[in-house]
């Protein structure tokens, strides 16, 4: 007999504003992972069926609108897990949830510290895995040695930057220009003149949000630019194709697959079907794809076999069980519980990740590269190329969750 009381997941993510496109399209894939398991009967917890719902919050309504949509969830729907972006306002929210001992997943790591210790990172290790695209670069294109890039100036952004600085002189290539934008006013055919101007043979576009890099993307093409693009993420590069050229996509480096790939056929999550999440998501979707497609949904993933594990809903016994063994199956393979280096606590899932180009119109992986043994030789460097941009975890102001509290 099933139980028919739901087990409520919290998604507080951005639906509106410039990082928009880095919630919605995950919010969709949760969807279908949630129709997957009920349509399987729902998860088994004591015993007892329970089906899953979908409690979906706006993270980007300002600070204190993030944190009345944390507590809307914990205290009205009794969430048992909350996933999140991470960065921009959540400030308050994450300090809400840690206060209430709610288990949090952030797709950003440098959300976490010691003062975090129900927040993990499981899913990726943004934008600590762009060192392999820079690698991967470095390998293939030597003669590709003078590199200028723009980052937006955000929690999202920041750390990225911080990040490419360490990779770039790990690679040993020279940093020829950097441009810092607001993404609410920034203008990406100015971006692109002033780092064109320094002669690069690489244009680094960071973390920058999908529309922006659409922009960016563009502009360089317009520009004539004919040296390599590196680029966290290339959301539609279907639609970039042709506003520019397939060939000048080519040379195009970023960091998120297309699930169809040939290289994630022996992947084991989504029941052991990638291609099947990726095909039911284009399907239900159709045009819809990004780089969160599948993060919050494969969240999901790894959060079920945890509480299926401990037969419980409890978060620190959930946690427990996640962390059970410090290596785990990751999307791209195992992957190490780490962290303390730099965030003080080891809750970010560490492994291989993927270097993506186009090749014939289609994202393809060219290899895996190991973010963790990058992180193991040159941690301390990446650790104070952070620390310069005050994006350590003891650096940054703690949020007066109190005061918050006592102004509702």
């Amino acid at each position: 007999m099933q139980d028919r009381a739901p087990i409520r997941v919290g998604v507080l993510v951005p639906l509106s504003g410039s990082e928009e496109r880095w919630g919605r399209p995950g919010v969709k894939g949760c969807r279908l992972w949630v129709d997957w398991i009920n349509a399987h009967g729902g998860m088994m917890v004591a015993g007892r069926r329970h089906l899953v719902e979908l409690i979906v919050e706006d993270s980007a309504a300002g600070p204190e609108g993030a944190l009345e949509a944390a507590r809307r969830m914990v205290e009205m729907q009794r969430v048992r897990l909350v996933m999140t972006l991470g960065g921009g306002e959540l400030g308050l929210a994450l300090a809400y949830l840690m206060q209430r001992r709610v288990l949090t997943a952030t797709l950003l790591p440098t959300d976490l510290s010691p003062d975090h210790p129900y927040l993990i990172a499981p899913a990726e290790v943004h934008p600590f895995f762009n060192v392999t695209g820079v690698d991967w670069l470095a390998r293939h294109y030597p003669e590709a040695r003078r590199m200028a890039m723009c980052s937006q100036t955000d929690l999202m952004g920041l750390p990225s930057l911080a990040t490419y600085r360490a990779a770039f002189k790990v690679a040993a290539r020279e940093i020829v220009a950097e441009v810092s934008y607001d993404p609410d006013t920034a203008d990406a055919v100015q971006i692109v003149a002033r780092l064109m101007a320094s002669d690069p043979d690489v244009l680094c576009w960071c973390s920058s949000a999908p529309p922006m890099v659409e922009a960016l993307t563009v502009a360089a093409f317009e520009a004539g630019f004919t040296g390599q693009i590196l680029s966290c993420t290339c959301d539609n590069y279907q639609r970039l194709i042709a506003r520019t050229s397939p060939e000048f996509m080519e040379r195009v480096i970023f960091q998120f697959p297309d699930f169809d790939d040939p290289k994630l056929g022996d992947s084991a999550f989504f029941f052991h079907r990638p291609k099947a999440f990726f095909d039911s998501y284009n399907e239900r979707f159709p045009g819809l794809w990004s780089a969160v497609s599948w993060e919050y949904a494969f969240i999901l993933d790894l959060w079920h076999e945890a509480v299926e594990t401990a037969d419980s809903l409890t978060p620190s016994t959930v946690l427990t069980a996640l962390k059970r063994g410090r290596r785990m199956p990751h999307a791209f393979g195992l992957a190490t519980w780490w962290g303390t280096e730099v965030f003080g606590i080891d809750n970010a899932l560490v492994g291989d990740w993927p270097v993506v180009t186009i090749r014939e119109g289609k994202a393809r992986i060219q290899e895996f590269g190991s973010v963790l043994d990058w992180l193991k030789v040159n941690g301390p460097l990446l650790a104070a190329e952070l620390g310069a941009l005050n994006q350590l975890w003891h650096q940054r102001a703690k949020p007066d969750l109190a005061q918050a509290l006592a102004d509702d």
